[in-house]
């Protein structure tokens, strides 16, 4: 499984590199802290919605720590989506990168 620090999303953020974030935590978490521009798909429900997702675009799977963002990789990797886990999740962006992103 790919993996990326949020040092790296930053830069390929600030780059616009085509790529989609992809918000695995649950509605109340993403209404308390997120990353914009973000797809927001949560994982219980990716088995039932995983084609809402482009195959052809690199798609960065993020959630809280990175734990249920390595399981949705494990589960869409397989598939034939091209996906990177997002090492540390929303709390490590919160910390390294945009302190203005409430940690939970």
């Amino acid at each position: 499984m790919k993996k990326m620090d949020v040092v790296a999303l930053r830069a390929k953020l600030d780059k616009k590199e085509k790529l989609v974030l992809l918000d695995v935590r649950e509605p109340h978490e993403v209404a308390y802290a997120k990353i914009d521009p973000h797809t927001h798909i949560p994982m219980g429900t990716i088995p039932l919605r995983h084609e809402e997702l482009n195959k052809e675009t690199p798609i960065v799977v993020m959630c809280h720590g990175g734990v249920r963002s390595a399981q949705v990789c494990q589960y869409l990797e397989p598939m034939g989506y091209d996906v990177t886990n997002l090492e540390g999740g929303i709390d490590a962006w919160s910390q390294l990168v945009d302190p203005s992103v409430p940690r939970y």
